[in-house]
């Protein structure tokens, strides 16, 4: 591929430099930020070699690109004289008065989520090798090896408030070192300390005579974000009405001054009550009708990533592992509609006479059981329908065999075949067999349903 022409190709159909007003990139997609979106040629830029589709979402104008989209974003900046790409780009007041509520939420946790996944990723691949690694025995789990490996994949998540502060202060627009600080203050162990001393004593925390109520804020996530929200009110008030002179003063410490103590006395707890709740809620779920959630995942995926839902779904899953350890919710129902997007693609490239649509059958599938299912969704699925209805098809019959047994994974790990280490439990390889046979499961269903089904190749 010839990355620097697409670049040129691509900027000269989304309207060219001028209405470009900024430009990041996620996992596949190019994300524009256009003056006016009406001047972009969707249709032709679907049609333009190296581009798998494209479509306007939350604001941005997204030219969905596949594996290279780093290089392609690369010459894209060349052209466009910006500096570096940027991995999240935020929308203007006028866009996010159109949203709703839910909308506006949704936005926020993905948005928060988003910059921080390659972290807990990262070390949910460290937690799911080092349970392989013990389970053949290769490392002692009593070892000083396992133990620092097993730090590193815990720290993210024993810190997540601090690297979520970080990163919901970017959203809010908000210091993030000031934001950092109020992270740092709710994992303290200081704190820690005074809650377990209240605790022994049958005392209680209070703070300006008001009572603090006890929680752990380690590995939570509500908590911290409800207290950066209240942040982007203080911190503009204060920046607003106090001298310039002695603004860089006062503002940060009357801002902490306010936020720290509505942090711990309310909203604090508040967000641990809405995390047991959810958590209570996901338990009783699956105690009653363990397939119904798994089901669910599993054959809407593809729906809720069309519609940028799927970031809602992923802080659920990554509450779930801070605070029960396993998850349940995101993890199995993804990884089967990921394996099920393959499955439909490959067939897609056995069934297809043109070589062309066979060679983007066969790239997308591949791309898909890897984990990065928008090529497979937006070049093939999506193009061709009856893919998608196969996918769905083979992800809900997965998602269902997970749900009746219970598969669970223990670390965030990207949702493809090679998270199946992750699923490997203290009971021993039993869970990640029934991960392999649910993914065999999506594989085989959605690739039969996709070769009987056929293919328009004139679409």
């Amino acid at each position: 591929m010839d990355h620097a022409k697409l670049a040129a190709d691509i900027i000269e159909k989304v309207g060219g430099k001028d209405n470009v007003t900024n430009l990041g990139h996620c996992a596949t997609r190019l994300r524009f930020n256009l003056k006016d979106t009406d001047l972009a040629q969707t249709d032709v830029l679907k049609k333009t070699p190296g581009v798998v589709g494209a479509v306007e979402h939350g604001g941005q104008y997204q030219v969905i690109i596949g594996n290279e989209v780093n290089e392609v974003c690369a010459e894209c900046l060349k052209l466009l004289n910006l500096a570096a790409p940027q991995t999240e780009t935020c929308n203007d007041d006028t866009e996010e008065e159109k949203k709703g509520v839910v909308a506006k939420v949704l936005d926020t946790i993905a948005g928060s989520f988003f910059p921080i996944i390659p972290a807990i990723a990262g070390a949910g691949m460290v937690k799911a090798l080092l349970s392989l690694l013990a389970f053949l025995k290769v490392v002692d789990s009593t070892s000083d090896t396992y133990q620092i490996l097993n730090l590193l994949g815990d720290a993210p998540y024993y810190f997540l408030p601090i690297l979520l502060a970080f990163s919901a202060a970017e959203k809010f627009n908000v210091n993030k070192y000031l934001a950092g600080t109020v992270g740092c203050i709710f994992v303290s162990p200081t704190l820690a300390s005074l809650f377990n001393a209240a605790t022994e004593a049958g005392t209680t925390v209070k703070l300006f005579g008001i009572p603090v109520t006890a929680a752990t804020y380690t590995n939570s996530v509500i908590p911290i974000l409800l207290t950066i929200w209240l942040m982007h009110y203080v911190e503009p008030f204060f920046n607003k009405y106090i001298p310039k002179s002695v603004r860089f003063i006062f503002s940060p410490m009357l801002t902490l001054l306010v936020v720290t103590p509505i942090g711990l006395i309310v909203l604090g707890p508040l967000g641990t009550w809405l995390g047991d709740g959810l958590g209570l809620l996901i338990n009783t779920l699956n105690s009653t009708v363990s397939w119904l959630v798994p089901t669910i995942i599993g054959a809407f995926t593809p729906l809720l990533v069309m519609c940028g839902m799927h970031y809602g779904i992923i802080p659920i899953g990554i509450n779930m592992l801070a605070t029960t350890g396993t998850d349940i919710v995101a993890g199995p129902g993804m990884m089967v509609s990921n394996i099920a997007q393959g499955g439909a693609s490959l067939a897609v490239a056995l069934r297809a006479k043109r070589q062309d649509i066979k060679s983007l059958g066969a790239s997308c599938g591949i791309s898909a059981i890897c984990g990065i299912t928008e090529p497979a969704m937006y070049g093939v699925s999506l193009r061709f329908k009856t893919p998608l209805y196969a996918a769905m098809i083979g992800g809900g019959a997965a998602g269902f065999f997970m749900g009746i047994f219970q598969v669970c994974r223990f670390a965030q790990v990207a949702p493809s075949i090679f998270a199946l280490p992750s699923f490997i439990g203290p009971d021993g390889p039993r869970n990640m067999i029934f991960a392999a046979i649910g993914c065999v499961i999506a594989f085989v269903i959605s690739f039969i349903a996709a070769y009987l089904m056929g293919v328009d190749e004139n679409r």
